[in-house]
């Protein structure tokens, strides 16, 4: 036994895999990153760190920079995303009990620009070779080709994800009230989470009161409802589900946390650094019985509301001045787009920034997290001031809700999106779902209230639930 890290990556003939990325998301353990039919999925698990506090970011960026420092790599593909990979998963809150972690796997396939490879990875001393590694995949295939992990290890799973072996705990009990009469699944129930309706929208007016004094210019509140569906949960299911419906969404899994965001925090590749910013929500069902086109609509209301684009202005000026000091050129767009999902609209703008060293050295995507985290998109601004205000509204522990979520590589190259749109599987049988909303003067808690239940929407009909 060896105790140096050691990868090798080798291509896969692709038409043995047409489907792309989504078919290989076929067990509930999985670790998966993808849009479209690109990104990454991970099996098994040969390494993790796990971090609480406000250096969680920094303390995993030396752990895993330790790591890869001497790392023996084989690595004939050479693309973002090949050699040592780790996934990983943040808390949104630095006071949050959650333990933030980074998981490395012992299998990844990749795909991107039309080529898929596997990466085996271990501390053992046994030879590497290109028949081993896709013995080591088809091992894993082969043990998720029922659809998913056993009802043993999926409880198991989700049990050590809530922190303590009792699922939810680190997350509140659910209310018993069922919040509305939904067509259920399965004899699926629905529960409010840590406030119920009434309550949040009370924290919504009280969040609008503050504004008005002028101690904060935008706050993000955040609620949570919880689904129990007594046939079970499969989260490959889930996460094929989302990869299917949202292809221009990031679809996550990681140890439990799922989802589809639409937002990209940070994606860096060499020098080059990209973020998607979003703030300004319109639920597409608002255009049923509109005339005109639907996109139309959508302009007219969501580009042409002063509170929206009040409220996206401030979530692009909280990313580009955070990611200023480490850029040396930077450009974003003039206007926002309109960004079409199939549940709401937003108004989006892409930031593209060009990376200078600091200190000597570039910075690493968890350097830049460390700086970005939390944006106005997700906490409000002024930062400091705003999460204290959800500390005190919320009565919630956000997990890893609105934290970072996404992988890096040893080269630098990583992809961290926000966990948003997603869920956190408690058990065999209960998810907790995560929705927040933009608060600003002019907000309305009837009106955000019904944006929550559109953004609960991707997660509800991946369960099976509709609203």
């Amino acid at each position: 036994m060896t105790s140096t890290f050691r990868t090798l990556t080798v291509p896969l003939d692709g038409q043995k895999f047409a489907g792309g990325l989504p078919s290989f998301l076929v067990r509930d353990d999985v670790l998966c990153w993808t849009r479209r039919e690109a990104g990454l999925v991970g099996f098994g698990e040969i390494a993790r760190f796990t971090a609480t506090g406000p250096e969680r970011f920094l303390e995993a960026d030396i752990w895993w920079r330790h790591l890869v420092l001497e790392a023996d790599i084989t690595d004939s593909v050479e693309l973002p995303g090949t050699g040592p990979v780790a996934f990983g998963s943040f808390a949104f809150s630095k006071t949050s009990a959650h333990e933030s972690r980074l998981i490395v796997p012992e299998i990844v396939v990749g795909v991107r620009d039309g080529q898929i490879w596997v990466t085996q990875l271990t501390f053992d001393d046994g030879p590497l070779t290109e028949a081993g590694a896709l013995a080591a995949l088809d091992r894993w295939l082969g043990g998720g080709s029922d659809g998913g992990s056993t009802a043993a290890e999926s409880t198991t799973a989700a049990a050590d994800f809530a922190g303590n072996g009792t699922p939810g705990t680190a997350y509140g009990k659910a209310g018993g009230a069922v919040v509305r009469p939904l067509p259920l699944a399965a004899g699926a129930t629905l529960h409010t989470g840590s406030l119920s309706e009434k309550d949040w929208m009370a924290a919504v007016a009280a969040g609008v009161a503050e504004i008005r004094t002028g101690a904060l210019e935008k706050l993000v509140l955040a609620r949570d409802v919880v689904a129990t569906v007594p046939s079970g949960v499969n989260a490959a299911k889930v996460l094929g589900e989302l990869a299917s419906r949202y292809r221009e969404c990031w679809t996550y899994g990681v140890d439990g946390l799922v989802g589809a965001t639409p937002e990209m925090l940070i994606q860096v590749e060499g020098r080059t650094a990209q973020a998607r910013v979003l703030a300004g929500t319109l639920d597409r069902r608002d255009a049923h019985g509109e005339d005109g086109l639907p996109m139309d609509y959508a302009t007219r209301v969501l580009a042409g509301s002063e509170k929206q684009r009040h409220e996206h202005e401030i979530a692009i000026q909280s990313l580009t001045s955070q990611l200023a000091p480490f850029s040396e050129a930077m450009n974003a767009h003039d206007e926002p787009f309109i960004l079409e999902l199939p549940n709401v609209w937003h108004l989006a703008s892409d930031v593209k920034a060009e990376l200078t060293e600091v200190e000597g050295h570039v910075p690493t995507c968890l350097a830049l997290i460390n700086a970005l985290h939390p944006t106005a998109a997700v906490c409000g601004t002024p930062t400091q001031v705003a999460g204290a205000l959800i500390r005190k509204l919320e009565h919630l522990d956000r997990g890893p809700y609105a934290g970072p979520v996404g992988w890096l590589d040893a080269a630098g190259n990583g992809e961290w999106g926000i966990a948003l749109r997603g869920a956190v599987i408690e058990s065999n049988d209960t998810v907790r779902l995560y929705a927040g909303c933009g608060i600003v003067d002019g907000s309305l808690p009837e009106a955000e209230l019904a944006e929550t239940w559109a953004k609960f929407r991707p997660m509800l009909e991946s369960l099976g639930i509709s609203n």
